[in-house]
């Protein structure tokens, strides 16, 4: 029998970025013995507020987090029927209920799409590596190439050293430079983005309408999309198509909320007054999210040393899918790099990435089919009839 080769025997792995691919692959690397570090600009894992609620899938999400051994904790962290959407248009009229179905489903049920907030998530995989895997305040500056490893520069003055490197670390990539000179392209729609705490005492009429779910609002072009958190909050994000420079040419303070609420007003002009609901809270803000995109027939040359996983690999606007990509790329990396079955690293890396360019040019081809019917005319009309083709 042929004797399998450890490509990472005394050799030593940073990851850039600690969202959940990057700690996903710590973990699956982790388990298999192998040297990891991840390196996070956050100054620890407290400090500032997680993201949305995300939904993981049986093919990709939960299949990496079942290889981590982490299913147990999933379960014990994930919110069930948080997946309830309900659809509806500018005046509130409900088009389609999920809270009307009896079940959302049920683990082993490909369907099940189970809903976690993102800082559980978080927690869950940073639980499991070892103490010291995680280097907080790790703000990544540069990368040099030095003999026969990276040399990582950091912004607090700090360096690290590493023959192997995965950047995790997003949109905004300090990593993918070093990979690739492609740069994302813009989507041509934008979200405002905010979070309203204590939901139930400051927006009481829509929190009781989300009922525990998700609310997507469709009409003249534009969305509206509400979502309940564990901790009682909701996240709001309305979507309109604009420059991707609106926040500057707009003149808006989106830290005055009555400035914001008098654009709503004028934006989403005929719109229901109940969403006036979401600007009665004073300290709330809202944040400008430009949605990019790359471009889908995005190649590079693969190298024996770095790579790229998650956004930093393969942004999209909002699918779905963003966070499941990121730990299917975790999973079929790490078994590339620890199964035995390739000669040398670039191998290892280049299979892994041509898959990933595959699954990218399907992802990436549904996704621009969606925002464009989502900012279409008939974007309310177009998704009803999906949600009713889905099995009840």
């Amino acid at each position: 029998m042929k004797n399998k080769i450890n490509l990472l025997q005394n050799k030593k792995v940073a990851i850039i970025g600690g969202g959940p691919g990057g700690l996903t692959l710590a973990r699956l690397l982790q388990r298999k013995g192998i040297n990891v570090k991840v390196y996070e600009r956050d100054e620890n894992r407290n400090v500032r507020l997680q993201g949305a609620t995300l939904d993981l899938h049986f093919e990709s999400g939960l299949k990496a987090l079942e290889s981590a051994g982490l299913m147990g904790a999933f379960k014990e962290n994930y919110r069930p029927d948080n997946d309830r959407y309900r659809i509806v248009d500018k005046n509130g009229v409900l088009f389609v209920d999920d809270h009307e179905k009896e079940s959302t489903g049920a683990f082993g049920d490909e369907a099940f799409r189970p809903e976690i907030d993102r800082g559980p998530l978080r927690d869950i995989l940073l639980d499991s590596l070892r103490p010291d895997t995680v280097v907080w305040d790790s703000y990544i500056v540069s990368l040099e190439y030095k003999g026969d490893q990276w040399e990582i520069i950091f912004k607090n003055g700090q360096t690290a050293t590493a023959d192997l490197v995965i950047g995790a670390d997003g949109a905004n990539s300090k990593i993918r430079p070093f990979v690739t000179s492609t740069k994302p392209v813009y989507s041509g729609v934008i979200y405002l983005v905010s979070n309203i705490l204590e939901a139930e005492k400051n927006t009481p009429k829509l929190y009781e309408f989300v009922k525990g779910g998700k609310i997507l609002a469709m009409d003249d072009s534009k969305t509206l999309f509400l979502s309940e958190k564990g901790d009682g909050s909701l996240d709001v994000y309305i979507g309109f198509k604009a420059s991707d420079s609106w926040a500057l040419e707009s003149g808006i303070d989106l830290k005055n909320i009555k400035e914001v609420l008098e654009w709503f007003k004028k934006e989403f002009n005929g719109w229901d007054s109940s969403w006036l609901e979401l600007f009665e809270t004073e300290q709330i803000e809202f944040l400008p999210r430009p949605l990019y995109g790359m471009p889908l027939d995005q190649k590079w040359e693969t190298q024996n040393n770095i790579t790229l996983l998650g956004d930093a690999a393969h942004l999209l606007p909002p699918n779905g899918e963003g966070v499941n990509s990121a730990m299917l790329d975790a999973l079929a990396l790490s078994e590339n790099l620890t199964n035995g079955t390739f000669k040398n690293l670039k191998s290892a890396i280049a299979e892994y990435e041509e898959q990933m360019f595959a699954r990218f040019a399907e992802e990436g081809k549904e996704t621009a089919e969606m925002m464009d019917f989502m900012y279409s005319p008939d974007g309310l009309k177009i998704m009803i009839a999906m949600f009713n083709e889905l099995p009840n």
